[in-house]
């Protein structure tokens, strides 16, 4: 397979090259932007997964799966829940509804690890 290329006009050819030069620039700032929030927020939910380990008592393993499972059943998003575990984990109350979500989330994970 071979690919045509067809040289710019001189005249356009310089702006063109600063026009798409800019685009790109802002496109890799806002890349940069999404990975850093993105960042922020794994650090979030790994935190919040510690304190369900520590105050749930369930394997790490579980830790991301309450969380998801609380965000999908509160229609809250997953950081959100997160950042409230994390409070709650300093001594904020949670939420009602994320309250009683954790609690299910809970149950369910815990009910197979702890004996009968």
């Amino acid at each position: 397979m071979t690919s045509s290329v067809h040289p710019h006009p001189q005249s356009t050819s310089a702006s063109a090259t600063a026009d798409e030069l800019a685009e790109e620039r802002d496109r890799l700032r806002a890349e940069n932007r999404q990975l850093q929030q993105a960042l922020a927020s794994h650090a979030v939910v790994d935190q919040a997964i510690g304190v369900l380990t520590v105050l749930g008592q369930i394997p790490p393993g579980d830790g991301f799966t309450v969380l998801r499972e609380v965000s999908q059943h509160t229609n809250i998003k997953l950081t959100q829940v997160a950042e409230h575990v994390l409070k709650h984990g300093q001594g904020a109350a949670l939420p009602e509804v994320l309250l009683g979500g954790l609690h299910a989330a809970l149950a369910r994970h815990t009910a197979g690890s702890r004996p009968v």
